[in-house]
């Protein structure tokens, strides 16, 4: 058996931007902080838990948009 083209490593993906150190911490801190804020609601104050999934949902998709706004500054600088 014999091979007649040259085996090369497969690169099709496309080199995006590296994500940094402190991006992933901020995220997880995030992470840590609304699941904070379900476990408050929820427990703390007995506002029911679809509620409390609700409020957390929110803060997270506020602050998602918070991200994407900042981002968007950042790039429109550059």
């Amino acid at each position: 058996m014999s091979v007649d083209h040259e085996v090369t490593a497969e690169d099709d993906s496309a080199p995006g931007l590296a994500v940094t150190t402190a991006t992933v911490v901020g995220y997880g801190v995030a992470a840590v902080v609304l699941v904070g804020w379900f476990l408050y609601g929820w427990l703390v104050q007995r506002q029911g838990f679809v509620a409390s999934v609700g409020e957390a949902a929110g803060a997270g998709f506020a602050l998602l948009l918070a991200v994407a706004v900042v981002g968007t500054v950042r790039r429109s600088r550059r």
